[in-house]
């Protein structure tokens, strides 16, 4: 059979990802993927370490970053993403600069982090207030709240699971019940929900439909900065990152309408 009409294989851009070592959830990043884009996942070496801010540096550190870029420079990628969000804000605003400039170096491409998409994200929608979750420790969380405000973003509210491992197998419920948590009734813009590793792709409409404000996630705002610096959009439903008409008018009461969930002792929040 001649097949030859059919042409192609249509031309390929490239976004090369480096992942943490456990990074489980390559299936979620492809869905914000454009058809004209193949995504390109190396991931970092592994270390018996859980997960944690010891692990969130070993992670992260330039040769490692370094090394992760060098095998993907074969494929010729347009951009290289760091998908790690706690690897990407563990040394601060300077840290993560720092940390896109040696992949940068080391690929001769655009670089962005997950942490560096965020405050991007968090710019363009012009957010002064942010609700955090996170499947982190306290400690964890803690840090991410400090690059945050050094970022001049107050944080508003908060929750955390306290996990160590196995984030990729959180259900959406669990998911969707922390934001509720963490926004309860307070004066937020947006709500971000932290880490790589845990699922988010299905459970944001939802989130932003009930709660009335826009609803980010680490593997969102990764792959919007990634694929924003080839001069294309991310894909996805009613999510208003990526689609400005889902988002809120201004002259609409914004802010959640849920009952009241007041603040507890951290222990409890977990």
């Amino acid at each position: 059979m001649d097949i030859s009409f059919l042409g192609g294989p249509r031309p390929q851009r490239g976004v090369g990802v480096v992942a943490p070592f456990d990074f489980a959830l390559d299936r979620e990043l492809w869905r914000w993927v454009p058809d004209e884009v193949s995504l390109h996942l190396t991931r970092t070496p592994y270390v018996p370490v859980e997960v944690s801010l010891d692990l969130a540096r070993l992670v992260s550190e330039h040769e490692t970053l370094s090394d992760g870029v060098h095998t993907l420079t074969a494929i010729a990628p347009e951009v290289v993403a760091y998908a790690c969000t706690s690897g990407s804000f563990v040394g601060g605003i300077a840290g993560e600069r720092a940390m896109c400039e040696a992949m940068t170096r080391a690929g001769a491409v655009p670089s962005v982090t997950t942490s560096g998409a965020l405050l991007e994200a968090l710019t363009e929608l012009g957010v002064r207030r942010v609700a955090l979750v996170t499947p982190y420790t306290v400690s964890v969380t803690r840090a991410l709240e400090q690059y945050v405000a050094e970022a001049g973003v107050a944080v508003t509210g908060c929750a955390f699971m306290g996990l160590t491992r196995h984030i990729w197998k959180v259900p959406y419920r669990d998911v969707a019940g922390m934001a509720r948590r963490a926004v309860g009734r307070r004066r937020v813009d947006a709500l971000f929900i932290s880490c790589t590793n845990l699922p988010t792709y299905d459970v944001i409409p939802q989130l932003e439909a009930e709660l009335r404000i826009p609803v980010l996630s680490a593997n969102q705002v990764t792959m919007w900065a990634a694929l924003r610096r080839l001069g294309t959009r991310a894909v996805g439903p009613y999510q208003a990152l990526i689609d400005p008409a889902a988002r809120i008018d201004p002259a609409t009461p914004s802010g959640p309408v849920l009952p009241d969930v007041p603040d507890v002792p951290e222990q409890e929040q977990q």
